[in-house]
């Protein structure tokens, strides 16, 4: 917390190119991609998902072929190169920013199951943000994790920042920062969070048996064995996948009770915290991120610095892409039809200039640090910087 980010990515940086595994003389690994399969939106199956496919085709390949030096200016070095079946593409960059887009569409949709939709949003709290989905994994889907950490590594080495809405529960556990029983679960599960401070705030017996029935009323209980009108909860409660478990031995048969109300309390929450550290997902999400980036990199970031780095922020700064525009063949930034662009983009919504810049360079957001001083060569941008603005080609007129 001592140090300003802007000397951590520079340390960062530094870092990265000294790590390069590929070099000039290698080829870069290519991986084939048929956008049939994605055709309509709609994907059949998640074997079919760009995800998968590009995981599948780079499982066989050396994870060292993955670290390049960071991406700037021209048409930069990336990890792998992408060719869509069926069709024309000139250079690299744009394909390859189309499919990292285009994966985390994938990742945050119902065809793959590796993220989950934090339960918080079904009330309107962190909506439409995701948590690593907890279950024991099959092999196949730990391959599934530790690609989608290389993923973060590669978005990393070619400055891309991915349209990602993970929850700082994720980001805590990523840079192995310990999660707040409190703020995290409330964060992820605020229903679950009011649930477990209704018990533990419970001070007779009376108000334990009138939430009992609350909750009967609700189908989470059952009746009490010994009393057989009288509602009672068991030892049991839901995953966030859905699955009643049991929150310790035979759970199903154990009643809550005045004497054992607290430790059922306690029970939900680690089940929860258990839930959202994911070990084993989250072992193979660093693995798969360690293999392109050096780990000992995120002992210095927080939570916070690890999304911005990644993640970059989902709001695009106009002011910094006009300084980062470039007028060509005799346009000048005091054109009229230039300043009517600029006082246009200056009316859209955050979600339209997002739009607008998917339109422009294939991807929704933009890094917000860029090594170009005023003035400086074009080389020292990053790419997609500079945006480059010129006259439409031949026929003269209007």
């Amino acid at each position: 917390g001592l140090i300003f980010y802007d000397t951590k990515v520079t340390v960062m940086n530094r870092v990265l190119n000294a790590t390069v595994q590929r070099t000039a003389d290698h080829a870069a690994p290519e991986i084939t991609l048929d956008p049939l399969e994605i055709v309509g939106g709609e994907i059949r199956s998640s074997e079919n998902s760009y995800f998968c496919q590009a995981a599948r085709q780079l499982g066989c390949i050396p994870s060292s072929q993955l670290c390049v030096k960071l991406a700037s200016g021209g048409d930069p070095t990336y990890a792998f190169n992408i060719r869509f079946t069926g069709e024309e593409v000139h250079g690299t960059s744009g394909s390859f920013r189309h499919f990292l887009w285009q994966v985390c569409k994938e990742l945050q949709s119902s065809s793959l199951s590796l993220l989950l939709l934090c339960p918080s949003s079904a009330v309107n709290k962190n909506k439409g943000k995701y948590i690593l989905t907890p279950s024991p994994i099959t092999y196949a889907e730990e391959q599934l994790f530790h690609f989608f950490g290389q993923l973060l590594g590669i978005a990393i080495r070619a400055d891309v920042p991915l349209p990602l809405d993970l929850l700082p529960s994720f980001w805590k556990t990523l840079v192995g920062e310990p999660l707040d029983p409190d703020v995290d679960l409330q964060e992820a599960d605020i229903l679950t969070y009011n649930y477990v401070k209704k018990f533990e705030n419970i001070s007779d017996e009376t108000e334990l048996e009138a939430l009992c029935a609350e909750i009967a009323s609700q189908h989470l209980a059952t009746e009490s064995p010994d009393c057989p009108n009288k509602p009672c909860c068991k030892f049991t409660y839901l995953s966030l996948t859905g699955e009643e478990v049991e929150l310790c031995p035979r759970g199903r048969h154990i009643p809550v009770g005045w004497e054992n109300k607290d430790v059922y309390a306690a029970a939900i929450r680690s089940l929860r915290m258990r839930e959202l550290q994911t070990p084993e997902c989250m072992t193979a999400v660093r693995a798969g991120l360690g293999s392109i980036i050096p780990l000992q990199l995120l002992t210095t970031l927080t939570p916070l610095e690890m999304e911005l780095r990644t993640c970059g922020l989902p709001y695009i700064n106009l002011e910094f892409l006009k300084a980062h525009t470039m007028y060509q063949v005799g346009l000048m930034e005091t054109d009229q039809h230039i300043e009517f662009f600029w006082s246009a983009l200056e009316m859209f919504t955050q979600e339209e200039l997002c739009k607008f810049i998917k339109f422009a360079c294939n991807q929704e957001r933009i890094p917000f640090t860029c090594p170009c001083k005023d003035g400086g060569p074009d080389t020292a941008h990053v790419p997609p910087y500079p945006m480059k603005i010129a006259p439409p080609d031949g026929a003269a007129g209007t």
